[in-house]
């Protein structure tokens, strides 16, 4: 079912409070569910039950290309961001076990912060990263789980992709974790930034295929990120 275009007065006091509702509940039941569940996996099944709610809401469809790596493989997951919807959109495409990198401060947002410090993801304090990120990465790698980035590190603004960072394909080396380039079109249509207003849409992601990192160096990681940066945007503009 297509639905109709949703005004910005729909947006504010339909979707707002049912995303709410959602938040809250699916991020309690994480809460809990974490008690007796260290590994995040129940966490992540939360997660995703959220992504899908508010995704069915808005009226935005997923259609997904390529393939996917094999489920056992923790990889890195990276995709160009233009929309506040392309996480569940993420959460969605990619049926794995999802870790995010975050700034360290969403930690403290109450229900979606609180799911992701207690439930395995990388939170990042970019003034002062530290050794931990590593650790954590270590840690989620041997649970079987992947991490996925926006490597921009915001969203556009004018639907043009911004420099990559080369922070994450560092990390990427030193824990020889391949890197998986998604590219998602269509998601700056539902929800641009800077507008309170949602559209629904069809939005596609494409799954290009994995880049090792083994036998790389440190001295590689600008040219890696300049690389996937480099396949992302031709897809951008491809018809």
């Amino acid at each position: 079912m297509t639905l109709p275009p949703i005004h910005w007065w729909r947006t504010v006091f339909v979707l707002i409070p049912a995303i709410s509702i959602y938040t809250i509940a699916l991020g309690t039941m994480s809460l809990v569910g974490g008690l007796f569940d260290s590994s995040g996996r129940w966490a992540h099944r939360c997660a995703q039950w959220w992504a899908r709610a508010i995704l069915w809401t808005s009226g935005v469809k997923i259609v997904r290309e390529g393939t996917l790596p094999p489920e056992h493989e923790s990889v890195i997951f990276v995709a160009n961001h233009s929309s506040i919807y392309d996480t569940p959109i993420l959460f969605t495409a990619v049926p794995r076990q999802l870790r995010l990198m975050a700034k360290a401060t969403l930690g403290y947002v109450p229900f979606i912060g609180w799911h992701l410090a207690r439930s395995g993801h990388v939170l990042v304090n970019r003034t002062n990263p530290g050794v931990s990120i590593f650790k954590r990465m270590q840690r989620m790698a041997k649970q079987g789980a992947s991490l996925f980035v926006f490597p921009e590190g915001s969203r556009t603004t004018d639907g043009e992709l911004k420099r990559f960072k080369g922070g994450m394909f560092l990390l990427a080396i030193e824990n020889k974790l391949p890197i998986v380039p998604l590219t998602i079109k269509g998601s700056r249509i539902v929800m641009p930034k800077g507008r309170l207003r949602v559209e629904p849409a069809t939005v596609s992601v494409k799954v290009h295929e994995r880049i090792p990192t083994d036998g790389l160096t440190r001295e590689d990681a600008r040219k890696l990120a300049t690389r996937v940066q480099q396949l992302i945007g031709d897809d951008l503009h491809r018809p």
